[in-house]
């Protein structure tokens, strides 16, 4: 059977309704309780003063035990002495007795009710974002090669999810990946579906890559470490309210157009950069384009080299002014459209036993007398020596 008649002798000091009308009540409770509080204080002091008492006890005890066991001294004092330290001590347990039940007929009152059943509490504290490293373009770089060898295959992983779920617990498994590093990671590949023209899955990897963005703008504007943020992120995202979801999926749509709009400039960079190259790989040895030199030509000028007539070529040499003629003719040659002297270097190769006839240029048959002319001054066309330019 229970005993509940401890319970009905608690002290209360600020809880009772029984004062007189002319005693100020809020004063009485504070009396009340400072007396209270002198009280146990003064109790605390008394068993502070015993505690002390009862180790000196001890402490003399043993030091005549010690010296009657090695008969230092008089015997007889010894033992006397010994006799009176343990009368005190005795006195002390009797002392020690009343107090313990004056203390236990001392009413309950709220500081001794009830005691701690702990005293020691443990937070854990987030860890804080780690400060923005002073780093350069090529240290950036550098890392960022470093990440993606190392996290390549993960970081797609992460980026084919669909649930949020999956990618909660995907991202705490891997927490390696809640950076900067990986959301860069994500565009670069983004953009490269969009060129693919891998439009779906581009728009999958873009609301991965906003599901990471918000992560890291979350983990800084709380000033903790990303990864301390993925938890709160996921929850917060799928209990979220109708404002903060359209806010979320109109950061995603305008993300997609700027993945669009950057894939069409790459794509035309790709295209002028090929187009460069082309024309830089029909450059004459003047550093002309052939293509633009053709364009360029009288449409008389470019019925020879269509037909590839050389006597016309000359018969229109010669109908042109000489300034003119001079112009055009120095330019097909600076873009290779006409290289001179061929007939003279398709000769020398002949003496060799090589044949190249019309190696990179038309080559043509000097009459007599253009050979005769050549004794005294190179053509500087060929098959158009000086006298049809003249």
């Amino acid at each position: 059977m229970v005993d509940y008649s401890k319970w009905k002798n608690i002290e209360i000091s600020d809880d009772e309704d029984d004062t007189h009308p002319n005693i100020d009540t809020p004063s009485l409770f504070r009396w009340r309780h400072q007396a209270r509080v002198e009280r146990m204080e003064e109790m605390d002091k008394e068993k502070e003063a015993m505690k002390k008492k009862r180790q000196s006890i001890q402490a003399r005890l043993l030091g005549v035990k010690e010296r009657i066991s090695k008969k230092d001294g008089d015997e007889a004092a010894l033992k006397k002495e010994l006799e009176k330290i343990e009368n005190e001590g005795k006195e002390l347990d009797r002392v020690e007795n009343d107090m313990l039940k004056k203390e236990k007929k001392t009413p309950w009152n709220v500081d001794t009710i009830s005691k701690p059943g702990f005293e020691k509490t443990v937070i854990n504290k987030k860890a804080g974002r780690k400060p923005d490293e002073n780093l350069s373009e090529e240290q950036r770089e550098q890392r960022m090669k470093q990440f993606v060898k190392e996290n390549e295959k993960l970081c797609k992983q992460y980026g084919m999810l669909r649930k949020y779920d999956d990618s909660k617990r995907f991202l705490q498994e891997h927490l390696q990946l809640v950076c900067d590093e990986t959301a860069n990671y994500l565009v670069i590949w983004s953009i490269n579906l969009e060129m693919e023209e891998k439009h779906d899955l581009m728009a999958h990897v873009a609301h991965q890559c906003i599901c990471m963005q918000y992560i890291l703008e979350l983990a800084k504007q709380l000033d903790v470490d990303p990864r301390a943020c993925v938890s709160s992120f996921f929850s917060k995202i799928q209990s979220c309210l109708p404002e903060y979801r359209q806010q979320f999926e109109s950061e995603i749509k305008g993300f997609k157009e700027r993945i669009q709009k950057r894939a069409q400039e790459k794509i035309q960079e790709a295209l002028a950069q090929a187009e460069e190259e082309e024309r830089q790989e029909r450059m004459g040895p003047g550093g002309l384009d052939p293509a633009d030199v053709f364009e360029s030509l009288p449409d008389e000028l470019k019925a020879c080299f269509e037909s590839r007539d050389i006597e016309l070529l000359q018969k229109t040499i010669a109908a042109m002014p000489v300034d003119v003629a001079k112009h055009h003719m120095k330019r097909c040659v600076d873009s290779g459209l006409w290289v001179p002297n061929a007939a003279d270097m398709q000769q020398a190769d002949e003496a060799e036993g090589a044949a190249t006839a019309d190696e990179g240029g038309a080559s043509v048959e000097k009459t007599d007398d253009a050979k005769s002319e050549s004794a005294k001054e190179e053509p500087i066309y060929t098959g158009v020596s000086t006298e049809d330019v003249d």
